[in-house]
């Protein structure tokens, strides 16, 4: 699976004033389109995956999902591209604790959309957490945004006005 990069984590607080983890790494900073080419732009519609693998085309990404407000199957996405990271084992039990909390238990904050069965088999995953213990849980999701999300956010004016813009660069 394509890991999008990871420069930098930043702490928000949901409404209860707990902390919790965000993907929103570079996000939170402008970048400048200045670099930003007509191809790469166009690459974007290949796949998720290629959309993933740009860091402007993964924080364009993410503020499209902002804005409709279903940003959380890319955070969790994210989250757990970085779990996969954690070297030492007791780190990996309290992360995943947090990883679980926040997402994936019924009720979480930013609960995603996954089924019964594979929330129960994460759960089970939970009791001896390794780096692969939200691996069905990251594919269901990775799909449901291919399926759905990202389709959409290649119709968007978001994406549309972008490429309108690179297009008329790529020209002059």
């Amino acid at each position: 699976m394509l890991r999008p990069p990871m420069e930098a984590k930043d702490k928000r607080r949901n409404g209860d004033g707990k902390s919790r983890s965000k993907l929103l790494g570079t996000s939170s900073r402008r970048l400048s389109t200045r670099g930003l080419s007509f191809e790469e732009v166009n690459q974007w519609s290949q796949s998720l995956a290629r959309l993933l693998e740009s860091p402007y085309g993964m924080i364009t990404f993410q503020a499209f999902l902002k804005a409709e407000f279903s940003d959380e199957n890319l955070e969790f996405w994210l989250v757990c591209e970085d779990y996969k990271k954690v070297k030492r084992s007791f780190r990996l039990s309290a992360k995943a604790r947090k990883i679980f909390n926040c997402f994936i238990r019924v009720d979480a904050p930013r609960e995603i959309n996954i089924d019964h069965q594979t929330r129960e088999l994460t759960k089970r995953n939970l009791q001896a957490p390794t780096t692969a213990c939200f691996m069905e849980a990251q594919k269901t999701v990775f799909g449901l945004m291919e399926k759905d999300s990202y389709p959409r956010f290649l119709r968007s004016s978001i994406y549309k006005n972008l490429m309108d813009s690179r297009s008329e660069s790529f020209k002059m």
